[in-house]
């Protein structure tokens, strides 16, 4: 893990999961997968929306030319464990298709209207990924 993503999680867990600089606001949870090939636990912070009584993460990555490691680690392996504020549960990923993936996206857009600039940026369509607690 970078030392980026490691300062996000010390403060996202001594601050209930708040963070400051520049994710100061943002809805964050932590998401922790099973690597595809390693099978070690990776950790990573996401910014998140609610829909209904999921959540839904975005593999932006950016606007790079390829999806996150931990997208390809989700897909692997769908069984997740999420961190929200201090509450922590088991989740199943699954990739958003067709219109619900258009819906989601259009919805965050709005909301973080600098997160289109990451479509523009790239010809792959970013994955919406929809977390559903078990």
């Amino acid at each position: 893990m970078n030392d980026f993503n490691q300062k996000i999680i010390e403060e996202f867990r001594a601050n209930d999961g708040k963070v400051g600089g520049p994710f100061a606001g943002s809805q964050l949870l932590l998401l922790h997968t099973t690597g595809a090939k390693s099978g070690q636990e990776r950790i990573a912070p996401l910014a998140y929306r609610k829909e209904g009584e999921s959540l839904a993460v975005f593999g932006s990555k950016a606007g790079a030319p390829t999806n996150p490691d931990w997208f390809h680690n989700l897909v692997a392996n769908p069984e997740v464990t999420v961190e929200v504020g201090t509450d922590q549960f088991a989740a199943r990923a699954r990739v958003a298709e067709g219109d619900e993936h258009d819906r989601i996206w259009e919805a965050h857009t709005r909301e973080v209207p600098n997160v289109a600039e990451y479509q523009k940026k790239t010809d792959r369509t970013i994955p919406v990924i929809i977390l559903e607690r078990v």
